[in-house]
């Protein structure tokens, strides 16, 4: 079986984003099916696909709103509102859609497709309804941009949130009825978009990376809490902000905490223990630093990866209940609490000792397994056998 994998963003090897992650594992498990895969999608300018040989570049693209110039975001908009596309889909509709035809006839033939998220998919809709589809829903993307528009400072963001939810349901409601199967990344979501059937869909259970994890060994810890993540991707941002509002306020001020990644402006924290440190080379090597990881996820819908990574390394964590979503095999080293202060309480506990380390293989193993076994139910919806597989 020949599968077009059709994404905004084609892998280049490195995994920086929960996005990327989360795409590694789905083509891993599909040709660990014995299934051919094709990727089709943008690079990221000066960034090449990292398997030119089977992978359909459209050419280059940067669909990162923060630190867009004025221009260019005007541009989005108009764009948005001319072609009634939602504004996250617009951002990716550079090629024509008869480019994006023609590119794909080029590379043929191919059994199905499978739609990585809503957005490439919403810029090129009816582009890919002449073949059966695979449905990979990251998130329920109109509850998050309900979540945005509840949070939004200003009124015009909450009015740009709102038609965005109700665009991305529409969406989100035709992907879903067109495709032979929906993945999903969290149980819950499958009932959220409509194909909580077995028949109809599956929640992937996912890994970060490509071998188990090492066990654990001795690590020396520089700091008590370490959070790290694209802070200005606005899921992440509400949690961040609940973290150092709500939490942060509760920890005594020798209590400290390191926080890497991109973070909007003017953020900030009057906590003495507090340390935002922009970018680090190594992300495994700097949250092995810490005593404890705080997931602080607090809205959004689909996965949380840094949960998955958090677990996969067998940090001791304190977590929300959203951080967890998604997730059926929780360590024993992980603390869910949703109130701040026993959120904060909990990170004193694991800080103190309270918690250790733990073998992280065993939660990689049943995430593998698990993963495999599900995507094996969408590959069997398109009359896919894996090859030695009994009927």
């Amino acid at each position: 079986m020949h599968l077009l994998f059709a994404t905004s963003i084609v892998p280049d090897g490195t995994l920086g984003s929960g996005y990327e992650i989360a795409n590694a594992a789905v083509i891993h498990a599909l040709r660990r099916a014995d299934v051919r895969v094709t990727v089709l999608g943008y690079t990221w300018p000066d960034r090449p696909a990292a398997d030119p040989e089977n992978t359909i570049v459209l050419g280059e693209v940067d669909v990162r709103t923060d630190g867009a110039p004025l221009h260019r975001k005007l541009g989005w908009l108009a764009g948005a509102i001319r072609s009634g596309l939602a504004f996250s889909s617009v951002k990716l509709r550079i090629a024509s859609p008869e480019s994006v035809r023609e590119a794909i006839d080029a590379a043929g033939p191919f059994d199905a497709y499978v739609l990585n998220s809503v957005q490439f998919a919403g810029a090129y809709e009816g582009v890919f309804d002449d073949r059966p589809t695979l449905f990979v829903a990251h998130n329920v993307e109109h509850r998050s941009a309900r979540e945005y528009a509840l949070a939004a400072a200003g009124a015009f963001q909450r009015i740009l949130y709102r038609r965005e939810s109700r665009l991305l349901k529409g969406l989100e409601a035709r992907l879903c009825s067109r495709a032979r199967f929906v993945f999903t990344l969290a149980e819950e979501d499958r009932a959220a978009l409509s194909v909580g059937s077995d028949t109809r869909s599956a929640a992937l259970p996912l890994v970060t990376r490509a071998s188990a994890p090492p066990p654990p060994e001795d690590r020396a810890v520089e700091y008590d809490a370490a959070l790290i993540g694209t802070w200005t991707w606005q899921p992440n941002r509400i949690g961040l902000e609940w973290f150092l509002s709500e939490v942060v306020t509760h920890l005594p001020h020798d209590f400290s905490i390191r926080i890497a990644g991109h973070v909007p402006a003017g953020m900030s924290s009057s906590h003495p223990g507090v340390k935002f440190v922009g970018h680090v080379p190594d992300a495994e090597s700097f949250v092995r630093g810490a005593s404890v990881i705080p997931l602080v996820s607090r809205a959004g819908t689909g996965v949380q990866l840094k949960t998955i990574e958090t677990f996969e390394l067998g940090l001791p964590s304190v977590a929300t209940t959203s951080a967890v979503r998604g997730i059926d095999h929780r360590p024993e080293n992980c603390v869910v609490a949703d109130d701040p202060v026993a959120f904060a309480a909990a990170l004193q506990l694991a800080a103190s000792g309270a918690c250790h380390d733990i073998d992280g293989a065993d939660f990689y193993w049943h995430q593998l397994a698990a993963l495999d076994e599900r995507i094996g139910q969408g590959l069997r919806a398109l009359g896919h056998a894996r090859r030695g597989a009994t009927a």
